[in-house]
C-alpha cells in the first residue's frame, strides 16, 4: 500500500538550534527516493520561509520555502480574511515580513499610536516590560490580539526558552478576553499543510516533539500523528497523559526521526 505524504514539525524533529538531529538528513532522503511528499509546518517565527529553506539546507536537508507553511503566513492569512486593512502592531523576534505581504504592519510598541490589531510573533527580547504593558493595555481596552502560535517554550542546544504562549496566559487571565492564536495547534495549519499536499489529512503523516501542539491536534483533524523523542519531548509528559484513559493518545511513538523510514515500512 503507498506510503501517504509526511508533514514534519521542524525544530526538535529534524533539527536542534539549526544543526541536524541524528538521522534527519537519511530519513528525508529515503522519503525523497521515495518520491513521498513532505511538507514543513512550524511555528518558528524568528525566521522567513525563503531563510528556514536556507538554514535546513545547509543543515543537508533539500527543502524549498513553498514547502515550508509559518505560523507567520498563516497568521498573515488570517488578518487579510478577518481585519482587511487593518494598522497592525507586530511584536517578533525577527524580520519576518516578507512572508506577511499586504499587511500593515508597525513595529515599535514603545512610539505607537493605538493599533486596529496586535500581531504576537515568537518572544524575545522584543518583550520586554514597557512592550508587553502596552499590550496588555490596549488588549483590555479591546483591541483584538491575534498570537501566530501559544507554544510557551522551545528546545535550544543551551536548553529550554519560554515564548509567546507564556505570556499568553497571564494577559488573557488578567483581562478576561481571549488571543486569537493561529498557529499549531491550531487546525488551519495541518488542514493548509494537507491541502499543498494536495491530499486529505486522513492521508497524511504528522511528526512531531509536542504531544499538544504537533500530535494529538494533528489527529484530531485526521492525521496519523508520530511523536518523536526528540526536542521538546519529556517522557513525563507522555507519562501524565497515558494515564488517562479516556484521553488520546499517540497513533506511534519513535525515538527519532531516524525511525520513520521503518515505521512505514521504507
Amino acid at each position: 500500500m503507498p506510503v501517504g505524504p509526511v508533514v514534519f514539525d521542524i525544530d526538535g524533529v529534524l533539527v536542534t538550534s539549526w544543526r541536524a538531529i541524528p538521522g534527519a538528513v537519511e530519513t528525508l532522503r529515503v522519503l525523497a527516493d521515495r518520491r513521498i511528499a513532505c511538507s514543513y509546518l512550524t511555528n518558528t517565527t524568528t525566521l522567513t520561509r525563503v531563510q528556514i529553506s536556507s538554514a535546513l539546507s545547509d543543515a543537508g536537508m533539500n527543502v524549498r520555502p513553498d514547502e515550508v507553511i509559518t505560523a507567520a503566513v498563516l497568521t498573515a492569512d488570517y488578518v487579510r480574511a478577518h481585519y482587511p486593512g487593518a494598522r497592525c502592531l507586530l511584536i517578533n523576534n525577527g524580520d519576518i515580513t516578507a512572508d506577511m505581504p499586504g499587511l500593515d504592519i508597525v513595529g515599535d510598541a514603545a512610539n505607537a499610536a493605538k493599533p486596529d490589531v496586535i500581531l504576537l510573533g515568537g518572544a524575545g527580547p522584543e518583550y520586554n516590560h514597557r512592550t508587553l504593558s502596552r499590550v496588555y493595555e490596549w488588549m483590555a481596552s479591546g483591541v483584538p490580539v491575534v498570537a501566530m502560535h501559544r507554544s510557551t517554550a522551545w528546545e535550544t542546544d543551551g536548553g529550554l526558552l519560554i515564548d509567546t504562549g507564556m505570556y499568553l496566559i497571564g494577559m488573557e487571565q488578567a483581562s478576561g478576553r481571549t488571543v486569537t492564536a493561529v498557529g499549531k495547534p491550531a487546525p488551519a495549519g495541518f488542514q493548509a499543510a494537507a491541502a499543498r499536499l494536495g491530499v486529505d489529512p486522513d492521508e497524511t503523516y504528522m511528526v512531531g516533539d509536542d504531544l499538544n501542539n504537533d500530535v494529538l491536534p494533528a489527529q484530531v483533524v485526521g492525521m496519523t500523528g508520530v511523536l518523536v523523542r526528540t526536542g521538546k519531548f519529556r517522557q513525563e509528559t507522555l507519562d501524565r497523559w497515558a494515564a488517562d484513559e479516556f484521553a488520546m493518545q499517540p497513533n506511534h511513538i519513535i525515538d527519532s526521526v531516524a525511525g520513520l523510514p521503518a515505521l512505514l515500512g521504507l
